[in-house]
């Protein structure tokens, strides 16, 4: 009988260990901007730790981002997040149509 519930108790304990996701290299959710009048678009479960430059800009920057990640986004007036105009955004901030940006990165 103790032989039985000890190795009941191994096995739900390397079940529960081998059950729990090793932490994703990706914010999970939408980071959600403009890049034209009413033009929305955006990333879904963006990788993190790794600078995105905006595909959507050219001349224009993207605009009005919206950080609906459960990640912190720090964004970029220069590409490749560079440059010394930047702003951070934590999880659920929504920023208006003035703010302009070409690159974001994810903690």
């Amino acid at each position: 009988m103790r032989l039985r519930n000890a190795f009941l108790a191994v096995a739900s304990a390397a079940a529960l260990v081998l059950a729990v996701p090793m932490s994703a290299n990706a914010a999970t959710g939408d980071f959600l901007y403009k890049v034209g009048p009413g033009v929305q678009t955006g990333l879904a479960d963006p990788e993190s730790r790794v600078c995105i430059d905006v595909p959507e800009t050219g001349a224009d920057p993207a605009f009005a981002p919206e950080n609906l990640t459960t990640s912190t986004a720090t964004v970029f007036l220069e590409e490749h997040c560079d440059g010394d105009v930047f702003r951070t955004m934590n999880p659920g901030t929504k920023l208006g149509n003035r703010l302009k940006f070409r690159s974001v990165i994810f903690s």
